[in-house]
């Protein structure tokens, strides 16, 4: 049995694989201020009230966008399981090569998209990850990570608008039917979420460009299925793929 740990800004997501699925996710929020017992203390109750035993986890796989967390979540699991995680970065799976200025800099996350989708597709590709960022990681067909376009994420635009303009209320991310909002809530939407939409489709658009025009798309995150007129756009809208591509990961290096 597989356990896969994304560590994102938002959620810390947890998949346990075995007989070629996804057996169980959970997802809890990550927060750098608990200590590792309080991490600890959430997967032991999932695993009880999964009804399996910690002892038939044989490979864990382990991606962390959050520096700070991760000193605290590493020996957890190392502890926990006895066994050291495959930490993902950027030289962890040498089939994927990372033709950027900076390797280090690219996200564990964005890397196993891009194993994940070069792995399914085989051909030139963009994943547009709708999480806390809006990213757009585009892998070749012969399997470089070729760069990276990156936005403040649907959610995190809101609560910057909120955040910052004292008579403007948060909103719920609900697509409207028009562009010309009639009310505060409904422009807001209007602004965030067609402005996103036009966004998206335009960054596509100038990917495919510069790739000559060989690029599919697909989509990811936990609010890949909010703009639903953006569905036209992509292959697929996988919300599971980062941890398919932290399975393969885990897979190839771990050997099980």
């Amino acid at each position: 049995m597989l356990l896969a740990i994304d560590t994102g800004n938002t959620d810390t997501v947890f998949g346990l694989f075995q007989a070629g699925t996804w057996q169980h996710v959970w997802r809890t929020r990550s927060l750098i201020q608990e200590p590792a017992a309080h991490y600890e203390s959430q997967l032991r109750l999932h695993f009880m009230e999964a009804g399996i035993s910690l002892s038939e986890v044989d490979t864990v796989v382990f991606s962390s966008v959050v520096p700070p967390l991760t000193p605290t979540l590493y020996p957890m699991l190392q502890g926990l399981f006895g066994k050291k995680p495959i930490v993902v970065g950027p030289s962890i799976y040498p089939a994927l090569s990372v033709s950027i200025d900076h390797p280090h800099e690219i996200g564990a996350d964005l890397i196993a998209n891009a194993v994940a989708a070069h792995t399914r597709y085989q051909q030139n590709c963009v994943i547009v990850d709708f999480g806390t960022a809006l990213t757009f990681t585009t892998v070749s067909a012969d399997g470089q990570i070729l760069g990276v376009a990156i936005v403040p994420g649907l959610k995190t635009a809101v609560k910057a608008l909120f955040a910052n303009t004292a008579q403007l209320p948060e909103v719920p991310l609900k697509l409207p039917d028009s562009a010309i909002g009639k009310n505060t809530v409904h422009a807001i939407q209007a602004g965030i979420l067609l402005g996103y939409e036009g966004l998206v489709k335009a960054l596509i658009l100038r990917i495919r460009q510069e790739l000559g025009g060989d690029c599919i798309a697909i989509a990811t995150g936990g609010l890949s299925s909010i703009i639903d007129t953006l569905r036209d756009e992509f292959v697929a809208i996988d919300r599971r793929l980062t941890l398919d591509g932290l399975r393969i990961i885990g897979e190839k290096v771990g050997g099980s």
